[in-house]
């Protein structure tokens, strides 16, 4: 399968495993140096920031490596804002 000309692997459950811990344990950190920086964040940024970061790590297990060129990083940008949308929308649906 393809996403804008890039080739996609499909990993296995290991790596997405692997990748869900590395993205919380970023989450996690990013978090905690925020609050000691005592910058505010609130729920909802805090779980954008989660979805943002389990995001990242999980499309470089999909291949989608910004690195790789305007395409990785242009499907990698929409694919976050594609995810941030739908998290706003169901923000605002739940409460």
């Amino acid at each position: 399968m393809k996403l804008l000309g890039i080739p996609l692997r499909t990993p296995n459950t290991g790596e997405l495993t692997a990748a869900a811990v590395m993205g919380t344990g970023l989450w996690v950190a990013a978090v905690g140096m925020l609050r000691a920086a005592e910058i505010e964040i609130g729920p909802f940024d805090a779980g954008a920031l989660l979805l943002v970061v389990l995001w990242g790590c999980v499309s470089a297990r999909l291949g989608i490596r910004i690195g790789h060129g305007r395409r990785h990083l242009l499907a990698n940008v929409l694919a976050s804002a594609g995810l941030l949308v739908l998290y706003h929308v169901a923000w605002t649906l739940a409460g």
